[in-house]
């Protein structure tokens, strides 16, 4: 709606950590109910103004950031959310990691009114709009020579601070004929411009008047470079999805991202997944190979796995492998996340109740996380006591699991040597 404002990025704060930062502001109907949120760039959890730059690369970011940084359901949750583009990035990659229903892409007006670049457009706006999208564009797609654009478009946005007076009618005359498309009022900033709009037949409406945009940021953990890299290459090959999966489990920053990228409402799945398995299946090579490009572009070259990782890492594995003859295969995956995501807390800064907010796990897991108890439960127990050489705990959990002493220090040594192995 202002094609000054780009996308977010991440930022740099004073205690070392990378933030990312969007703002949005709400799209009201003629109830004044929210029905979407436009998602705007900000550079710090205090600016009012978007970088000036605006690029297929700021665009990635700011997708990439919304869904998999600070999700979804933080920005936008089940209403659409409007996001500024540039004309000669719509056939972008970047938009094959978004669920189109809840999308809607605000177009700018073409450089000079160019009536080659207005048309150049158009095979992009119509495999978008198939695809699912929503399409919108300013006061300007009401003119001549942008007459091609309007069956494609769901919105047009008025500059009502801009409108000169008397323009309305002849402009709802000139849309008229085009029963799905909706009128949205931009910068209301007044009650009597409310009602002069909304009399004036307008359906949707924002500005000050409603709501000023609202900085919402979140902490980047980022995963080992040298992790993204190397599952780009496998998932490049096609490998075997248990190659695959062997590789996610290294990092907890890497598989935390991925599950809460693909249980978001910005997904559009309507199923929840809770392995890493049936993640890339869902995913398929395809889309985790864009899900994963984007992620190279957006994580540090210098970033390295933690302590914390390493240790969270250490934890899945221990109980991966004390849980494996008792549970079965798919439990002892299901150990496996529930050890690894025991220190998202710790890895995120945020209380652990605020983490599992961010990602969707199955109950027995949760249960674990959050209690200590269900299947998994006794097992985190155990590994936690042995970080602790607390044995007295270990012998009480142990006895209720008939698992024996010997037992618990070769799996302890077994899942340290393995995350030597893998270099963290």
């Amino acid at each position: 709606m202002r094609m000054e404002e780009a996308p977010a990025g991440t930022v740099s704060e004073d205690d070392g950590a990378a933030y990312s930062y969007i703002a949005r502001q709400p799209v009201v109907d003629r109830q004044q109910r929210i029905v979407g949120y436009e998602l705007l760039s900000r550079a710090s959890a205090t600016a009012t103004e978007a970088p000036t730059t605006h690029t297929r690369a700021s665009d990635t970011a700011l997708l990439f950031n919304a869904l998999s940084n600070i999700t979804a359901e933080n920005l936008f949750g089940d209403k659409l959310a409007f996001l500024n583009v540039r004309l000669e990035d719509l056939d972008g990659e970047h938009f094959d990691i978004v669920y189109p229903g809840r999308i809607v892409l605000e177009l700018p007006r073409a450089a000079g009114d160019a009536a080659d670049a207005i048309a150049a457009a158009l095979p992009a706006m119509q495999a978008l709009r198939e695809r699912g999208f929503r399409l919108s564009a300013g006061a300007f797609a009401a003119a001549g020579p942008y007459a091609a654009w309007l069956p494609l478009l769901s919105y047009v946005e008025i500059d009502v601070k801009a409108l000169p007076a008397g323009v309305v009618p002849a402009l709802l005359r000139r849309l008229g004929h085009l029963p799905d498309l909706k009128l949205l009022a931009v910068k209301v900033e007044t009650v009597e411009a409310f009602r002069e709009f909304h009399d004036a037949g307008f359906h949707l409406f924002q500005g000050f008047y409603f709501a000023r945009p609202q900085t919402i940021g979140a902490k980047v953990f980022n995963p080992a470079f040298s992790t993204v890299l190397q599952l780009i290459d496998l998932v490049n090959k096609q490998a075997d999805v248990p190659r695959i999966e062997e590789v996610l489990k290294r990092d907890p920053a890497l598989s935390f991202k991925l599950l809460r990228y693909i249980n978001s409402s910005g997904f559009g799945l309507m199923t929840e997944i809770t392995s890493f398995r049936h993640a890339v299946m869902i995913l398929g090579y395809k889309k985790l190979f864009r899900w994963l490009v984007l992620l190279m572009a957006t994580t540090p070259g210098n970033s390295a796995a933690s302590a914390l990782a390493r240790n969270a890492v250490t934890r899945g594995r221990m109980m991966e492998l004390l849980s494996k003859d008792a549970l079965g295969a798919e439990d002892a995956d299901n150990a496996f996340v529930a050890g690894v995501f025991s220190m998202l807390d710790a890895m995120l800064g945020v209380p652990l109740d605020k983490a599992l907010a961010e990602v969707t796990l199955a109950e027995p897991i949760t249960l674990a996380l959050t209690q200590r108890q269900g299947p998994y439960g006794p097992y985190l127990q155990i590994v936690e006591a042995c970080e602790r050489d607390n044995w007295d705990e270990i012998d009480l959990q142990i006895s209720l699991l008939g698992l024996s002493s010997k037992r618990i220090a070769l799996a302890h040594l077994e899942a340290l040597a393995w995350a030597e192995q893998l270099g963290i």
